[in-house]
């Protein structure tokens, strides 16, 4: 699924990587503990979380995450912004909870992991 997808399916606005909304992402984790989501490392993930500080893009940083999806309407200050744009992370945010926000992208076909 492409970011612009996940984008449109969570009515989402983009505050950084625009240039992003055409790569895929081909799993989704939904997570507020960072250290869970190391443990389940993924390829060209979409990391959705309600969490608003630095460590969710040093997170994204170690793994193959192309965007985090901050749910419930948060914004990250703009420290974390240009974080993710050093780090070449598309970062969005959606009014949708966490739980809603997996199910839609679930729904519309994001596997929560690939199956090989």
């Amino acid at each position: 699924m492409k970011v612009k997808e996940i984008k449109d399916i969570l009515d989402a606005n983009v505050l950084c990587g625009e240039d992003k909304l055409e790569e895929e992402c081909l799993s989704g984790c939904g997570c507020d503990l960072m250290s869970d989501v190391l443990a389940f490392s993924k390829v060209k993930m979409a990391l959705l979380t309600g969490l608003t500080n630095p460590h969710v893009v040093r997170t994204g940083e170690m793994l193959d995450v192309v965007v985090i999806i901050f749910v419930r309407g948060k914004v990250p200050s703009e420290e974390i912004v240009e974080l993710a744009k050093e780090r070449d992370i598309a970062i969005l945010t959606t009014n949708f909870t966490l739980y809603e926000a997996c199910g839609e992208l679930y729904k519309h076909g994001l596997p929560g992991r690939v199956r090989v």
